[in-house]
């Protein structure tokens, strides 16, 4: 797949493409059903599949706030994609022009004359265009006045559930990050580079932790977690801890992660934890012998939970 911000860079679109388009935050199930679906029909056609996104997400550029929390951070949406196998990933600028153009101007502008659609794929729910007045509807007429056939994908449902970025989102904030896999078809990941810390976990603890440089993602409930940490394409076995540090009047939310087994320096890799089950709430010890104690406790349980089949990442 290429990444791409102008579709005059994607090899071969003057043949035309297969598209989806969408904010895509989280890259989940619903999400992925409807890329391979584009892709699956630009292979049988014979052309490009482009996933076309938008970066800012559009309501943090209308709120000028960093919200929504993204669930997963522009490369990790784009790895995601990668991942299904599209030609293409086309993500645009969303600014003041781009927001201001009609649901005819952008289908026009972007869809028939950048891109050649010749399909376009989209969700239950997605609209578009100035004021979000463009819908399948508007779609299907434009289609047959531009000549390309639009399709409407229904909700894809986990457990009676409609997937969503919304419902994710309330998982992972509620802690509930092994749920929240079954609905982004892989654990959460929250990443960042490894940073020196207030070196309190070899020294005092008896366990070395690496401490992530925290981003702009969507960081679950505070806790002590079961993970798998990944740095240059391998897992490790984890337990981790986001939170603000109790015990020692800490007032900054941070990531400290313990690979198990592992003794090596970290510092200055970039660090990919899958998160797998939240092992308990952040508290406050009386002491350091029993918080070390507690640490020892959480490793055990660990282990047994990565141990399980269905905790693989």
């Amino acid at each position: 797949m290429i990444h791409v911000h102008e579709p005059i860079q994607i090899p071969g679109i003057h043949a035309g493409s297969c598209v989806t388009i969408g904010n895509f935050d989280g890259v989940h199930v619903g999400h992925q059903t409807l890329i391979l679906r584009t892709r699956d029909a630009a292979r049988a056609m014979g052309i490009p599949s482009v996933v076309v996104t938008f970066d800012p997400h559009p309501l943090r550029f209308f709120t000028g706030k960093p919200h929504p929390p993204f669930i997963t951070t522009p490369p990790q949406k784009a790895r995601c994609i990668a991942a299904l196998g599209v030609d293409a990933l086309l993500t645009l600028t969303f600014d003041a022009a781009l927001a201001a153009m009609t649901p005819e101007r952008f289908v026009e502008e972007v869809l028939v004359h950048g891109l050649g659609v010749r399909q376009l794929f989209i969700g239950y729910d997605y609209a578009f265009g100035k004021g979000r007045t463009g819908n399948f509807s508007l779609l299907a007429q434009l289609g047959g006045r531009f000549g390309f056939a639009v399709e409407q994908l229904p909700p894809v449902l986990v457990d009676g559930v409609v997937v969503s970025s919304t419902r994710i989102r309330d998982l992972l904030l509620a802690g509930d990050v092994w749920a929240a896999r079954a609905l982004l078809g892989r654990f959460h990941c929250v990443e960042g580079t490894v940073v020196p810390g207030h070196r309190r976990g070899g020294a005092v603890l008896g366990f070395p932790t690496a401490n992530l440089l925290l981003t702009d993602e969507l960081f679950p409930k505070t806790g002590v977690y079961c993970a798998w940490a990944e740095w240059e394409g391998i897992k490790h076995p984890a337990v981790l801890n986001i939170g603000f540090n109790p015990t020692f009047g800490g007032d900054v939310l941070s990531v400290e992660a313990h690979v198990l087994d592992f003794s090596g320096d970290l510092y200055g890799r970039h660090l990919t934890l899958h998160l797998v089950q939240r092992l308990r709430g952040e508290r406050k010890f009386a002491g350091v012998e029993e918080l070390r104690e507690q640490i020892a406790r959480d490793v055990a349980l660990a282990r047994s939970v990565l141990s399980l089949p269905e905790a693989k990442a």
